[in-house]
């Protein structure tokens, strides 16, 4: 599959705006609505597995075993890492138990002795949760013809979700199994159908798409509406097929710096929250303002460097390659011929 800049940005985007969800809570300035960058990750994440499997069909089994190593490593290091932080007294407030532990590590949903939400040790990693779960769903319709993947898929998230609206369950683990937000990832499919098949509307239609949704975004965070998948969710589907529907019509920029930061969106994502609490206490004497940008900054830098020095070179080991990282200039590299 070609690279998608439009994908790239968005997850660039996304994972930026995460950041300052975080960093202003720390400063006291709320950034509320970034926290819809989440949203637009599970409308990506949906889009990128149908074009994927699409383009390049793959068993059920190497599925779940490369996106499990896509997603397990840095994950399961950034929660080594909070674990090691909370024994030596940085994260006062975060308390542990082996149960809560484990489920963090093996992506079930589990109450935070801490809080008592469904967050792991390192609480962004709930999203995780349901990245893990989606993907299971999703081999299983892999199993099944390519045209009935997406009703597979569909039919799945649309019952659980059915029954949550209709149950109400009181158990916290089938309340998280039947919300709303995994229609977002049967969105991202839908779209990757309409992609592949180029029915997604002209590039004129597609920037006011964009419009729309980072207006309606805007609107949210500054009117202070209350907001969840069933107001973020439509606005994520709206700018996702709005910026590919630029992108196919041959009219967006090739922007480096921006694809960049969409690769290492995964590190930034993971790892942003232990640099603002470094940044909390270094620079906490700051005005608000400044002490958000200094966040978002360190936050961004914290996450560039976790994926160059750690994600990208052990995803380049788990190929069986290395990356130019460990190359050291010691003799000629061998030509890749593979």
């Amino acid at each position: 599959m070609p690279t998608l800049y439009s994908i790239q940005y968005l997850r660039a985007l996304a994972a930026l705006a995460v950041v300052v969800f975080h960093a202003g809570e720390r400063s006291g300035l709320h950034f509320t609505i970034g926290a819809a960058g989440v949203d637009v990750f599970f409308v990506v994440s949906g889009f990128i597995m149908m074009a994927i499997s699409d383009s390049r069909p793959t068993a059920p089994a190497s599925f779940l075993r490369n996106r499990f190593l896509r997603i397990a490593p840095s994950y399961w290091a950034a929660t080594v890492v909070m674990l090691l932080g909370a024994a030596i007294g940085l994260f006062p407030n975060l308390q542990l138990t082996l149960v809560h532990t484990l489920a963090s590590f093996l992506f079930i949903p589990a109450q935070s002795p801490s809080s008592g939400e469904m967050w792991p040790v390192l609480v962004q990693g709930w999203t995780l949760n349901y990245e893990i779960f989606f993907y299971l769903v999703f081999a299983a319709a892999l199993a099944t013809r390519p045209g009935l993947r997406l009703p597979v898929l569909a039919g799945v998230f649309c019952l659980l979700t059915a029954c949550g609206l209709l149950l109400h369950p009181e158990s916290p683990l089938l309340a998280f199994y039947t919300a709303p937000v995994l229609l977002e990832f049967v969105a991202g499919a839908a779209i990757a159908k309409l992609w592949a098949r180029g029915a997604l509307p002209p590039a004129a239609v597609g920037a006011v798409l964009v419009i729309l949704a980072v207006g309606g975004f805007a609107a949210i965070q500054i009117l202070q509406m209350e907001f969840g998948p069933w107001t973020c969710g439509p606005l994520a589907i709206a700018l996702v097929i709005g910026a590919l529907s630029v992108e196919t019509r041959g009219r967006l920029p090739k922007l480096k710096a921006l694809a960049y930061l969409g690769d290492s969106s995964y590190s930034i994502y993971l790892w942003h929250t232990f640099a603002i609490s470094v940044a909390l206490k270094a620079a906490a004497f700051l005005p608000p303002s400044l002490f958000l940008g200094v966040c978002v900054v360190v936050g961004t830098l914290a996450g560039i460097i976790a994926y160059e020095g750690f994600e990208r070179p052990l995803q380049f080991l788990l190929r069986g390659k290395r990356s130019s990282l460990w190359r050291l200039p010691l003799r000629k590299p061998a030509p890749d011929r593979s």
